[in-house]
């Protein structure tokens, strides 16, 4: 069986390709439980794509023959450090690294270029060092189900950039999302301020790796992360 599927033109990342957590979400709402999506290629916006079965128990996204995107069950383990707590990611976004010069102002999660409410506006900055980054965050209406609850491709997106900037630390670089795998074992509500923070998790060669989470104020961890960023070749 064959579903479609389109990524709005709203949750763009570089402003002609979709986000890349916003992109994994999408997909990996094929895929009951924890997931690990794969993004081959950037994601195409106002695109209709097609998502077909793929064993064992995955699926895959393609726009037309190209294969966009994979998705499969991935059992999933990740330390989560300490959440930080509400004041202490209100200050980390003081230190926010591109409030200025950001290469996409106008990516959905992490861009300052947006008008005020119409992305996550998560300007993940370091707590105390690069050990550890976060922000606050308030969803607001349009980003949640019926229920009251932020949408789960919404929370696959805010585990996204966050994830960069701490695998990147002092020293950024550009890259792409490789691959994002996520548990998302609690609702997350959409009714109160919460926290996303990030961490990083090591590097193998042009691969760097990081963790990242959504906790609500008294701690309690609702979403957790691990990526794959992929520097960029430099240009000759």
């Amino acid at each position: 069986m064959t579903s479609t599927v389109t990524i709005p033109a709203k949750y763009n990342g570089p402003p002609d390709s979709g986000n890349g957590g916003y992109s994994c979400g999408v997909l990996a709402a094929f895929i009951d439980g924890p997931a690990r999506v794969r993004l081959h290629v950037p994601p195409p916006l106002d695109t209709t794509m097609s998502v077909k079965k793929k064993e064992p128990g995955g699926v895959a996204m393609y726009d037309q023959e190209r294969l966009v995107g994979s998705a499969f069950p991935a059992p999933f383990e990740l330390d989560v450090p300490t959440a930080p707590s509400l004041d202490d990611a209100r200050d980390a976004i003081s230190r926010y690294a591109f409030y200025e010069g950001h290469v996409f102002p106008t990516c959905y999660v992490c861009g300052p270029g947006r008008p005020a409410h119409d992305g996550l506006e998560l300007f993940t900055g370091p707590v105390t060092d690069w050990t550890l980054l976060a922000s606050p965050w308030q969803p607001v209406p349009y980003m949640l189900d019926k229920k009251g609850r932020v949408r789960p491709e919404i929370v696959w997106s805010a585990l996204d950039c966050p994830g960069y900037f701490a695998c990147m630390g002092k020293n950024p670089r550009p890259a792409v999302l490789g691959e994002l795998q996520a548990d998302l074992p609690l609702p997350v509500p959409g009714d109160q301020p919460l926290v996303v923070f990030s961490w990083p998790l090591g590097e193998d060669g042009r691969k760097l790796y990081a963790g990242s989470a959504i906790a609500c104020t008294s701690g309690e961890v609702l979403a957790r992360a691990r990526a794959t960023w992929i520097l960029l070749k430099p240009q000759n």
